[in-house]
């Protein structure tokens, strides 16, 4: 329960990987799971696909009645990540934790192989969204 002037955050990173590693990423993973609704989803994640749901968010902050006007935030940066770093995390996101181990390791070994060809390292661009608002009345 939020108190009174408590303040809402409500946040997530968008990253866009270089085409080079989210080609072979996408193609894996289609091939591993085409079953899954995350196989169907394009190689490279739309900036604008995750603001409109954080307007959405918004929307239904501001529709509650229960807080100040709600503020959009967004911060850009970069992360360069090494084939060891990008392969340790890249299991922890989204649909890959939910394959099994082996179809795990073909989506990996073709992640790993895109990154090798890439000099074993390559820079993500990411953006960090959130919707904010400060509640407002008694508890």
């Amino acid at each position: 329960m939020l108190r009174p002037r408590g303040r809402l955050a409500i946040f997530g990173d968008v990253f866009e990987p270089p085409a080079e590693v989210a080609e072979p990423f996408a193609a894996a993973y289609r091939r591993v799971a085409p079953d899954s609704p995350f196989g169907q989803q394009p190689a490279r994640r739309a900036l604008e696909t995750y603001q409109a749901g954080y307007a959405r968010i918004a929307d239904t902050i501001r529709g509650t009645g229960r807080f100040t006007e709600p503020e959009q935030w967004r911060f850009d940066w970069e992360r360069t990540y090494t084939r060891a770093q990008w392969l340790e995390l890249l299991p922890t996101t989204g649909g890959l934790t939910r394959l099994s181990a082996d179809r795990l390791t073909e989506v990996l070994g073709a992640v790993g192989d895109a990154v090798d060809a890439l000099g074993e390292r390559f820079t993500m661009r990411y953006t960090t969204l959130a919707t904010s608002a400060v509640r407002t009345g008694a508890p």
